[in-house]
């Protein structure tokens, strides 16, 4: 149904958005972690050359879901854009500030002035994932009811789930930047930076994974349609992102770090795709479905040509984009 392939290229776009966006946001956390003006600078200075020619490209994606969204489930959109304004609209200033002062940083020449952009930059790095996941707690955990605001403003995003959703989307996107930082490092021959950030991702990763089996007893009290779903159709993502985290360990250990990159990705990629199916076909609770919130099939149709014929010119160019600068180092520019 043209219903359930709007959700899933929903899905596909919150994907991308969470894989290359989060990473981003994850490397303003360890720019934070840095260090001073002058020990941090080597880190600085990969960070900025590793995410400086994307980091605006990768809220296409995240202009992508609200859209499509917005135009294919239109009493989810009205929803969830109602009852979550204070969150969603600490993401939007978040979003601004981060790429505001990551901008202002560069162009700055007094010190004083790089280290307000720089905690700037660093501060929106770690809140905007933070409201992002509690959000994404705030629909998982049913307390963003169906209608025009008519959930609480305040208790809607400060449940459980939603501060658990918070913390494990900084810590994923503090491990994925690790990474891929990793092999960036490596690619710029920097073996003493390369090792620190390998160091990073073996202690993030641990934390993450304990996190996120302390957050079973969150969602099975807090969100039992969720729960549920994990542990009965959805089991099999489930498994294969804790198969793909735990190969992160021995991958990292023997610095197969493009594998280590392969493997973050399948493991965030189905946590996410383990909570559609979980929940599914449920959108809101209780009884909002993909059929009965999506928009009517004359609608639906002419969105999804649209997003085919912007899908042949954007993935090519994205593509071609990492592909020029995946191909230098720190210091080649």
């Amino acid at each position: 149904m043209l219903s359930d392939l709007s959700l899933a290229l929903l899905w596909v776009g919150l994907t991308c958005y969470a894989l290359f966006a989060g990473a981003d946001f994850g490397a303003g956390f360890w720019d934070l972690l840095a260090g001073s003006s002058r020990s941090g600078a080597r880190q600085r200075q990969l960070i900025e050359h590793s995410i400086g020619p994307v980091w605006e490209a990768n809220h296409v994606w995240l202009i992508f879901v609200v859209v499509l969204l917005w135009t294919a489930f239109p009493p989810v959109f009205a929803a969830v854009m109602s009852t979550l304004y204070v969150p969603l609209t600490l993401v939007a200033l978040g979003v601004i500030a981060r790429g505001a002062s990551f901008a202002f940083r560069k162009a700055s020449t007094a010190l004083a002035q790089q280290r307000l952009f720089g905690v700037l930059f660093a501060a929106s790095s770690v809140l905007t994932p933070f409201f992002l996941g509690a959000v994404a707690g705030a629909v998982a955990s049913g307390r963003v009811p169906p209608g025009i605001a008519a959930g609480d403003p305040v208790r809607s995003w400060s449940g459980p789930s939603s501060l658990l959703g918070g913390v494990l989307a900084v810590l994923t996107c503090a491990y994925l930047a690790t990474v891929y930082l990793c092999a960036d490092a490596r690619r710029g021959d920097d073996v003493k930076l390369a090792e620190a950030f390998r160091r990073r991702a073996l202690g993030t990763a641990a934390v993450t994974g304990a996190v996120a089996i302390g957050g079973i007893a969150v969602l099975a009290t807090d969100a039992p349609l969720l729960f549920t779903g994990l542990v009965g159709r959805a089991l099999p993502l489930v498994i294969l992102s804790a198969v793909a985290g735990l190969a992160e360990f021995p991958l990292l250990w023997w610095r197969r770090y493009v594998a280590a990159r392969v493997g973050a990705a399948v493991a965030v990629t189905a946590v996410l795709w383990s909570w559609g199916v979980a929940q599914y076909p449920v959108m809101l609770e209780p009884d909002t479905t993909v059929t009965a919130s999506a928009a009517e099939p004359s609608v639906l149709a002419p969105i999804l040509i649209v997003l085919a014929v912007g899908a042949a010119l954007l993935v090519p160019s994205l593509w071609w984009l990492y592909r020029l600068f995946q191909s230098e180092g720190p210091d080649a520019r």
